[in-house]
């Protein structure tokens, strides 16, 4: 489980392809990292496979490649690292599982002084899921829906954010992965096996 508070940006060092997985090492170090820990790249939630000085490696199976922005991923790219949190932390984004739903591009960004807007497209099996002022996990960042269409969102990002993550260098068309909010979606599909 994560909040979607990204602790920090690091750099992919290699990728390598075999059937049916992808092994992930990041750049990334920290003295109480554990063999079999979860951690979250850009909002994935991952299993530690291996650990050395300034490292740290995952395994991506297809599925996972399949319906996130990781299988794009290349030797120097940068992604979002949240570790794990644990019992007795405070909850400042909103519940992240990790799992994503799907990716969805970047439609537009604009920048007026220090207003920064996204809008991201919404894939349409997801819109039952989003709701004005709602949250969303974009590649591991919780966020606050700011506007809301049919077919697309917009969140608004403070300097804090720009500042931790990658959302602001992004260029349009870029694949995001998307989680929507657990508690929501648990709501639509009650109502839906239960409310007919």
């Amino acid at each position: 489980m994560f909040t979607g508070l990204v602790e920090t940006s690091a750099a992919v060092a290699a990728v390598s392809d075999r059937p049916q997985l992808r092994r992930l090492v990041i750049s990334y170090s920290a003295s109480d990292i554990k063999l079999g820990e979860s951690i979250a790249i850009n909002g994935v939630c991952l299993t530690v496979a291996e650990i050395s000085a300034d490292t740290v490696s995952f395994d991506v199976i297809s599925e996972t490649l399949d319906k996130t922005n990781l299988g794009q991923l290349n030797a120097g790219d940068l992604v979002h690292i949240e570790r794990a949190m644990r019992i007795g932390d405070r909850l400042d984004g909103h519940f992240v599982q990790g799992h994503v739903d799907d990716t969805a591009r970047l439609l537009e960004k604009t920048e007026r002084g220090e207003d920064w807007r996204m809008r991201i497209e919404i894939p349409p099996a997801l819109a039952k899921f989003f709701a004005p002022k709602g949250s969303i996990c974009v590649d591991g960042v919780s966020l606050t829906i700011a506007d809301l269409s049919n077919d697309w969102f917009e969140v608004a990002l403070i300097p804090a954010t720009l500042a931790i993550t990658q959302l602001g260098k992004r260029e349009t068309g870029y694949a995001f992965n998307l989680e929507c909010d657990m508690i929501g979606k648990t709501v639509v599909r009650y109502l839906e096996l239960y409310q007919r």
